[in-house]
């Protein structure tokens, strides 16, 4: 008899396969003496070698979906495993004490691990005992005979059950063989969420007992256009979601004819939905989905993915890539924004008890100019080849705003005693997510060309909730009425002082939350790629003074989200 367990609807669409259960192996073992230490080292040998053809495997069959420099991870793990210093003492253990070769490796591994992790003064060796674990795991499974999940060689139709998922899994995923995603933990922020929608693979997450409830073979059906995992399916159940399926994907055929369409609502008026992108690779798919610009560009991916501080050069050239593939569409960058949950091995950030609340983003850049002036001068000599619009995140005060422009300003002087003019049609904005800052909004917007609405963060610091803590994970409510009535005030400030308002956190490409958003006057809406043409194709249908009402009446008559959400499903009739 079918299952249904309820989950978190993540990324649009239907899957239905086999489940692929995403979970580590037992790989415990027993300690023996040996009799043979030759044919045992010969055993870590042969586990090495079968290790190594893994990730050369691994590596070319990621070739197509990651850049060079995440392909790297491979090679440092592919160099451990031929390490002649290691393989040296798993040997002499093995000689000298007669121990088996699960335990000499285990044994030496678990040391060249511990002696990285206590070099608290070099934060990129520290990291690296991640990596060493990582291919001892790997090597240990070969010599127990037992196999890990790998998802970058699964070769036919399955939907991964895990308990959740990492952004380095999602990265060897092929959405040819990967028909759905179901986790325990994770909402639809987390890194997981957005991937999926990225890719294009249905998921649904925070469903608390998918890895205790299904089986490797069971056959699954993730429903992520609901939040329904189904287990053990009838035929007749299949044949209704395959039918599902089949119109969702009309639908986004449908989607698809509007690449070179206006963002219009039915009553005429124009709008601009944007892409969120994390490296200039990412602009031939903003491009492909008919994006009017990029709203959001991640900077910290260039820094996260380097083993440096990149120099203005590289960042130029990064941000040029990204303008000049825009074709004339504008670029909003938002500068570095690390901390939190964004560490950078090379420079390290003090222990902080509530890091998200600590020194992070603007406050890091404000406290570290030369890091700040670096990445502002790459961006004004990238606006030479296009539309370039700088926003600064976590901005709480006044102060900390003119601090940023006064910073951003003397870079722009500097540049132009070369290259006059440069950087003159470069616009300034902010990020909206400190509740302070939204509060303030009227004031904020005498000051700056656009705001940028960040959701994510500006939802969890007015409920004083972690959006990645699934205990709390009710208190993500983008449709709360006095939530609405901020955003509302934030939009409404921006507009009172010809500035833009834009949105680029989750919310703006949430179909029950764009009529609202229309309806209160949004300009831009900056969402994953693969929400673009949705959110077209519903915009269309929308007539602004409709909305106007819908807006108002979610904020003046209803109290509560779920009666937000009810009024949006019956007013748009998907009740």
């Amino acid at each position: 008899m079918s299952q249904i367990i309820k989950g978190i609807a993540a990324s649009d669409g239907i899957g239905i396969a086999k489940a692929y259960l995403l979970i580590d192996p037992d790989l415990s073992f027993e300690k023996k003496t040996i009799d043979d230490p030759a044919a045992e080292y010969e055993r870590v040998e042969k586990a090495f070698s079968a290790s190594i053809a893994d990730l050369a495997t691994i590596k070319q069959n990621a070739k197509s979906r990651l850049s060079d420099e995440e392909l790297e991870v491979f090679d440092a793990h592919i160099a451990i495993l031929s390490d002649p210093e290691m393989k040296s003492q798993i040997k002499d253990e093995i000689e000298s004490q007669h121990v088996s070769a699960e335990e000499a490796m285990t044994d030496v591994t678990t040391n060249f691990a511990n002696v990285l992790a206590a070099m608290t003064d070099n934060k990129y060796m520290q990291e690296r005992a991640a990596d060493v674990k990582d291919v001892a795991k790997r090597a240990l499974s070969h010599l127990l005979g037992k196999q890990l999940p790998d998802i970058a060689s699964i070769s036919e139709p399955v939907v991964i059950i895990a308990k959740e998922i990492t952004p380095s899994d999602t990265s060897q995923m092929d959405a040819k063989f990967v028909k759905g995603l179901a986790t325990d933990l994770g909402g639809r922020t987390s890194h997981a969420a957005i991937m999926a929608r990225t890719l294009r693979i249905p998921a649904v997450v925070g469903a608390e007992d998918v890895t205790s409830t299904i089986k490797s073979g069971d056959m699954v059906i993730v429903d992520g256009l609901h939040g329904d995992i189904i287990v053990d399916p009838s035929q007749a159940q299949i044949d209704e979601y395959q039918a599902k399926a089949d119109s969702f994907e009309k639908e986004r055929a449908e989607w698809a004819k509007l690449v070179d369409a206006p963002s219009v609502s039915k009553d005429g008026q124009h709008f601009e939905i944007a892409a969120n992108i994390g490296t200039p690779d990412d602009v031939a798919d903003a491009v492909k989905q008919g994006a009017d610009g990029v709203g959001l560009f991640r900077s910290e991916f260039l820094y996260m993915s380097s083993d440096h501080l990149p120099t203005e050069d590289e960042q130029f050239e990064a941000y040029k890539k990204a303008v000049v593939g825009m074709q004339g569409k504008p670029v909003v960058v938002r500068t570095l924004d690390i901390g939190g949950d964004k560490p950078l091995n090379y420079l390290p950030l003090p222990e902080e008890m509530n890091p998200f609340l600590g020194y992070r983003a603007i406050r890091i850049c404000l406290h570290r100019p030369d890091i700040f002036k670096t990445q502002l001068r790459a961006l004004i000599r990238a606006s030479e080849f296009g539309p370039v619009e700088i926003m600064f995140p976590m901005i709480a005060t006044l102060a900390e705003l003119r601090q940023a422009k006064a910073i951003y300003q003397e870079c722009k002087d500097e540049l132009q005693k070369d290259h006059p003019g440069l950087g003159d049609n470069v616009k300034i904005g902010m990020m909206i997510e400190v509740p302070l800052a939204a509060l303030y909004a009227d004031q904020l917007a005498k000051e700056v060309d656009f705001f940028s609405i960040g959701t994510n963060d500006l939802i969890q610091y007015c409920f004083a909730a972690d959006r990645g803590n699934d205990a709390v994970s009710y208190l993500y409510q983008p449709l709360n009425p006095a939530f609405l009535r901020l955003i509302k005030h934030v939009i409404d400030s921006a507009h009172a002082n010809n500035t833009k308002a834009a949105m680029c956190g989750e919310m703006a490409g949430d179909q029950l939350a764009m009529p609202l958003l229309l309806g209160m006057g949004l300009d831009e809406y900056s969402m994953s790629a693969s929400s673009i043409l949705r959110t077209r194709s519903m915009m269309k249908d929308l007539d602004t003074k409709e909305c106007a009402k819908w807006a108002n009446d979610a904020i003046n008559l209803c109290y509560t989200a779920d009666e937000v959400e009810k009024m949006v499903k019956t007013r748009l009739g998907l009740d």
